[in-house]
């Protein structure tokens, strides 16, 4: 089964990120630049920032949706929806990736989702790595990988996470599944964990993301959070 995919978006949330989103944003412009077509517009949901988040994001390139929702689920489905309005193309030839203000994805990243998206895949779900950060210890980055990797089987790894730091979706198959619901946390767990059970879903480790070291996270129980819970598990044991 084949697919005619003609605009990409990408959507991207953002709290107080204006030190860390003008790395994220050159990475996804090359990747952009790379995928060369179809159209691509990149939206930054600015979410209760009282920072220059916003001024960062147009000076980067990026369109630039200002929010008050302070959820990282309302942040990522207004930039989507920002994003779908202003690229204006059919949604069932509209593929929504997504990431976040602290990440770098790769330069093939959205050449990787164009290829499954036009061979008939309608969500792909893809995986990180943690970058290096002055907050993350030797034994905390172990326990994570541990964790991570564990059932880890290979080149062809059917992965069991989930992460809007590296996700994709076919718009109209994200309409269908309501889109990221207003959560704190856990919207991209819940828009995978709504779709039809029909839908022609990938989990791949192909093309991960590079997400953030951090352990003082935006968002409550958010990946930082993970890692710093991590840290306490190391501490204890």
């Amino acid at each position: 089964m084949t697919a005619t995919i003609s605009a990409l978006v990408v959507a991207v949330p953002a709290h107080n990120e204006s030190v860390d989103l003008p790395a994220a944003l050159r990475s996804v412009h090359r990747a952009r630049r790379l995928a060369a077509v179809p159209p691509c517009t990149v939206v930054v949901a600015a979410d209760a920032c009282t920072d220059a988040t916003a001024a960062t994001a147009i000076r980067h390139g990026a369109h630039v949706v200002e929010v008050s929702h302070r959820m990282a689920g309302a942040a990522r489905a207004a930039a989507v929806a920002r994003a779908l309005e202003l690229c204006g193309t059919r949604p069932e030839e509209t593929w929504i990736a997504t990431t976040d203000a602290d990440c770098r994805v790769p330069p093939d990243w959205l050449i990787h989702h164009l290829h499954h998206a036009r061979r008939g895949r309608q969500c792909l779900v893809g995986t990180v790595r943690v970058a290096s950060h002055p907050s993350l210890a030797p034994p905390v980055r172990a326990l994570h990988d541990a964790h991570y990797f564990a059932g880890h089987d290979g080149p062809g790894w059917v992965h069991p996470h989930v992460h809007g730091a590296n996700l994709g979706i076919r718009a109209d198959t994200y309409l269908r599944a309501g889109g990221f619901p207003a959560v704190p946390y856990g919207e991209d767990h819940a828009l995978v964990a709504a779709l039809p059970a029909h839908t022609r879903v990938l989990r791949t480790d192909a093309c991960p993301v590079t997400t953030s070291g951090r352990t003082t996270p935006r968002a409550p129980h958010g990946f930082g959070a993970f890692l710093r819970e991590l840290g306490e598990v190391s501490e204890g044991a």
